[in-house]
């Protein structure tokens, strides 16, 4: 194989929480009485805080301040992520367990602050498979700037080209592939456009159709 470690986003691709936090915001707009907007919500995915901040304010700075739009939609997520465990996508389980039998290390490089990622992991009951976790606090430029990628694979003492990335969002193939890395993407709340189908790297519909190309090939 021409790769020596394996880095996974988390949100969307790892644990399906994307959608409760696209609901999460649409009660916060309807409690504050705002128009939800799926079109200006989805921008967000794959962000860290700064650019969720940019994302959500380029639509909502008409309506609100960001702090009470952001308080009213944390009030509604933090409750459920940091006491529930979100369902694990499929084929999350099998693809770790053949990494695992591999020996090729994996880490996690999400948006998602530090501690709060270590928390979905853990609960969802996945934590043990990674390295470590790159977090979006932990970076100067996030998403789709390549630093967090490049992070994780200075973390795994790997370099980049030998690493495989994991992505659900477009902003998350432009970081990794920024980073020289091979990317495999398997959508969830953003289908990829033209323009990302167009950079050329693997799209599959789910990490068991990545688990079979793997397969195929070492």
């Amino acid at each position: 194989m021409t790769y020596q470690a394996a880095i996974f986003d988390m949100d969307g691709l790892l644990l399906d929480t994307e959608r409760v936090c696209m609901q999460a915001f649409e009660q916060a707009c309807q409690q504050l009485s705002l128009p939800f907007v799926k079109s200006a919500y989805l921008k967000i995915i794959g962000r860290n805080a700064k650019g969720i901040e940019e994302a959500i304010m380029n639509h909502y700075a008409q309506y609100t301040e960001y702090a009470p739009l952001r308080k009213a939609w944390m009030d509604g997520y933090w409750p459920i992520v940091e006491t529930q465990a979100i369902p694990v996508k499929e084929g999350v389980i099998a693809l770790l367990e053949w990494f695992k039998s591999q020996s090729i290390p994996v880490a996690v490089a999400t948006s998602t602050h530090q501690k709060l990622a270590a928390t979905k992991l853990r609960l969802a009951g996945i934590e043990h498979y990674f390295e470590h976790i790159s977090s979006g606090c932990e970076v100067t430029n996030g998403k789709p700037h390549p630093e967090i990628f490049l992070l994780a694979a200075q973390r795994l003492k790997v370099a980049p080209q030998a690493c495989l990335a994991f992505e659900d969002s477009s902003n998350g193939v432009i970081s990794a592939l920024a980073a020289e890395m091979k990317v495999y993407q398997v959508p969830d709340l953003v289908v990829p456009d033209a323009d990302i189908i167009a950079l050329g790297h693997n799209i599959k519909t789910s990490l068991n159709d990545v688990l079979d190309d793997l397969q195929k090939v070492s």
